[in-house]
């Protein structure tokens, strides 16, 4: 299930490093991540995508450390972004500008112009309104901006609900039969050049067919535009590609292209994708450590020093994901735990129900946890954010360091003397 973490001697390794010293040289909660692991789950998709002209572009949300993104980058990778701040990060990096797609529902004039200035792929466009405002902020600029529009395919991804994006329902992307008469517009537009059609279905989605039923209705539409004599230079199929939290039967990549390259035979088109979770999910862990056992007579606590402000996926979407101790030599009897944290809500659990053999005083590992792990972490209850480590076979990099209390404080002002009655 987990092709990251391993048993060694009967402790817990990351590549050639017991996450036990990893704990102990920079404490609990700790996410940890595989360099290896990260550069292996790129390569998937670019062996498998083989001879076919494509574009991975990496979906920084997933996880946006500069480590993370410097090692993508540093193998050829593209960035698909989703806010200004994604941008800086992948520059800082050393990511490529010409590789960056920037998706997102809500891209303001500011940002626009900041891609703009950099020189990116191109916008990929989620509604009218923005592209009237993207062709009068490249107006301003004396630039064309490049577009891809993001069509709402109506393609039920099977997944959780707040992950599903290619529903009618759902605020991503223009309708698809809406989307020829958008194009048309688009190329009468001074400062637009239409290169592509975007869509992205959804996240963690364990089966081929969505994708393929996707694909089928982006292929029918880029043949439909070419009868209105507007010809596309690349087709993106997004994202979504779903990993193994707990026993599920999820395609690999090989799989995946082996049902979607064929229906590219022939075409011109470039594909591009927007892979993240399926890069970064099972290339990271988190660590953290049982502070107490507590029993109420009908059930046991684990009382972990991590909490939902540091993993908010158990909590946000219900999310399974493994905890296994970082050595398996405890001399506890097995039972059965809710795994909780400190922050003061009913919903801060990380797990539940999990037959461990752990004692006060054991670190746990969380798996999968390398995608929307620290990236939706918050100071909630005032609790820094976690230090972030980076695993290159037996070398250790801190690639993010614990936050303390100033920096939980920084910006914040208090009130001078004479308003405080």
């Amino acid at each position: 299930m987990h092709n990251t973490a391993y048993y060694k001697n009967q402790r817990l390794h990351l590549e050639n490093v017991a996450l036990d010293d990893i704990a102990e040289h920079f404490g609990t909660p700790c996410f940890v991540y595989s360099k290896e692991a990260l550069k292996q789950n790129f390569h998937a998709y670019q062996k498998a995508l083989g001879d076919q002209s494509h574009l991975i572009c990496y979906a920084v949300k997933s996880n946006s450390n500069l480590a993370v993104l410097q090692t993508l980058a540093n193998i050829g990778a593209g960035f698909d972004i989703v806010s200004v701040g994604e941008l800086e990060r992948v520059l800082l990096a050393g990511g490529d500008p010409s590789k960056i797609v920037f998706s997102g529902v809500a891209k303001n004039a500011a940002e626009m112009r900041r891609a703009l200035e950099v020189g990116i792929h191109c916008f990929n466009v989620e509604s009218e309104a923005e592209l009237e405002l993207l062709n009068g902020t490249a107006a301003e600029q004396n630039k064309i901006a490049s577009i891809s529009l993001r069509v709402n395919p109506d393609v039920d991804a099977k997944t959780h609900p707040y992950i599903s994006t290619g529903l009618k329902e759902n605020k991503f992307g223009v309708d698809i039969n809406l989307a020829p008469q958008i194009y048309q517009r688009a190329v009468r537009m001074d400062n637009i050049s239409v290169v592509g059609v975007d869509c992205h279905i959804g996240s963690q989605i364990t089966e081929i067919r969505p994708f393929t039923d996707a694909m089928d209705r982006l292929l029918a539409l880029v043949d439909h535009l070419q009868t209105l004599d507007i010809h596309l230079q690349h087709i993106d199929i997004g994202g979504g590609l779903g990993v193994p939290y707990q026993n599920e039967s999820t395609p690999s990549v090989a799989d995946y292209m082996s049902e979607l390259l064929p229906r590219m035979a022939g075409r011109s088109e470039t594909l591009v994708m927007e892979p993240g979770r399926s890069i970064t999910a099972n290339a990271g862990v988190l660590l953290m450590k049982v502070e107490f056992i507590k029993t109420n007579g009908e059930k046991n606590f684990a009382i972990v020093d991590a909490a939902m402000n540091d993993m908010l996926r158990p909590a946000l979407y219900k999310a399974w994901m493994d905890i296994q101790p970082t050595s398996s030599h405890s001399s506890a009897t097995a039972a059965l735990y809710d795994i909780v944290g400190p922050v003061c809500e009913t919903g801060d659990f990380l797990g539940k129900d999990r037959s461990l053999a752990i004692s006060q005083g054991d670190n746990l590992c969380l798996f999968s946890a390398g995608a929307y792990g620290f990236v939706m972490s918050s100071n909630y209850n005032s609790r820094p954010r976690v230090p972030e480590v980076m695993v290159d076979n037996n070398l250790i990099y801190l690639v993010r360091a614990r936050e303390t209390i100033a920096d939980l404080v920084r910006g914040e002002q208090l009130l001078p003397e004479t308003n405080l009655s």
